[in-house]
């Protein structure tokens, strides 16, 4: 299992993790198995948003004795009201369901405080503005929580908390499919069908833009919906014509810049086995790009993925790390100093670019290459 450090909360995580979901309906005995396949296999990171009281007892039964052993994505404003789950910012009802969550899994404190479930401006205003972050700092300042965090869907507004300096982290939705789509405060419309039809076919630039703000601002990205809820993996419901594999949606999202983890749901240990096996796949296996290239809808086009397919390059370039250093750098009126630093200690930079355009053969998405390294000379020297 490989580890990344999620941005400046500095801690290292498993690039593949544990999303508690799919734990609705499941025995305890069943998630503890699914827990101790995780485990197994180098698993550190897990994710509680559920708020069924009976979802939160067997996750923590399941980690009971082992706690020092996970990093846990408590979400705070995720509540249960008679009988079924209420996102909500009244803390009337959100510290209780806040304290509930910490007592049925048997710990103390969650290492990720998430801010619930925000999509909309009036939310992000209610959660940052008004007693509610109050109410999250002081559970900072006792310990109860170690990092500030919140869950979006929207790009824009997930920007906008990055830019608020209040959190450390966002739990944002990624895949192939969700970054073909403009912003939106409405989730369900990522699922509705036709909602692709009329698509271009690139990354909509502000989920771009928002995935080079959180490396610049070094918050870090854990991932949720990676696999659309299963879409991709069928090409009648897949909006490209093409089905993926789950370790193509897993090289896809760890591609993305600031991405540290992908929380994925597994309903069994052979699911879980079957995520891992991104750890040991060859390049061919997740290939993701040529699945796109390739799509009879909606191919990325002109637009730079970091995919790698350049590569190698006969000077022994790092094209894809060079252009996302330069998308970073256009992100700013000047290029930020971390930026030109780690482009600084690259060992071969693009300066050492004769423009041969082997790179332009290789590349499935028709990338202008050549171009980027001559504007990389000018922005970097």
């Amino acid at each position: 299992m490989e580890y990344r450090r999620l941005g400046k909360t500095e801690l290292m995580v498993s690039e593949i993790g544990f999303g508690g979901e799919w734990l609705d309906g499941k025995t305890f005995e069943e998630g503890r198995a699914i827990a101790d396949k995780c485990m197994e296999c180098g698993i550190n990171i897990v994710d509680c948003w559920m708020s069924d009281p009976e979802v939160r007892s067997n996750l923590g039964n399941a980690l009971a004795g082992r706690r020092n052993k996970w990093y846990i994505q408590g979400h705070i404003g995720s509540t249960w009201q008679k009988g079924q789950y209420k996102r909500t910012r009244d803390l009337a009802q959100v510290k209780p369901a806040f304290e509930d969550l910490l007592e049925r899994l048997g710990t103390d404190y969650v290492d990720l405080g998430m801010i619930h479930y925000v999509d909309d401006f009036d939310d992000l205003d209610k959660v940052l503005h008004t007693e509610f972050i109050d109410y999250v700092k002081e559970l900072k300042e006792s310990g109860k929580i170690r990092h500030i965090g919140m869950s979006t869907h929207n790009p824009l507004v997930a920007a906008e908390a990055v830019k608020s300096g209040v959190v450390e982290m966002i739990m944002f939705s990624i895949n192939p499919a969700f970054d073909l789509m403009p912003p939106t405060d409405n989730v369900d419309k990522y699922f509705e069908e036709g909602s692709y039809s009329d698509l271009a076919g690139n990354i909509a630039p502000e989920r771009a833009e928002l995935y080079k703000l959180c490396e610049i601002n070094d918050v870090g990205i854990t991932v949720m919906k990676g696999f659309a809820g299963g879409r991709l993996f069928d090409d009648k419901l897949s909006p490209f014509g093409v089905a993926f594999t789950p370790v193509q949606c897993l090289h896809y999202c760890l591609t993305r810049p600031a991405v540290a983890a992908v929380m994925a749901g597994f309903k069994s240990p052979e699911e879980v086995e079957g995520c891992v096996a991104y750890e040991t796949a060859s390049d061919k296996e997740k290939d993701y790009e040529k699945v796109l290239a390739k799509a009879p809808h909606h191919a990325f086009t002109g637009q730079c993925t970091y995919c790698g397919h350049c590569a190698p390059c006969p000077m022994d370039i790092d094209i894809a790390t060079v252009c996302k250093f330069h998308d970073l750098a256009l992100m700013q009126p000047e290029v930020p100093a971390s930026v030109r630093e780690h482009y600084k200690a690259l060992k071969h930079p693009a300066d050492e670019c004769y423009a041969c355009r082997m790179c332009h053969d290789r590349c499935p998405f028709h990338v202008d290459i050549v171009k980027i390294m001559r504007k990389c000379k000018l922005l970097f020297n």
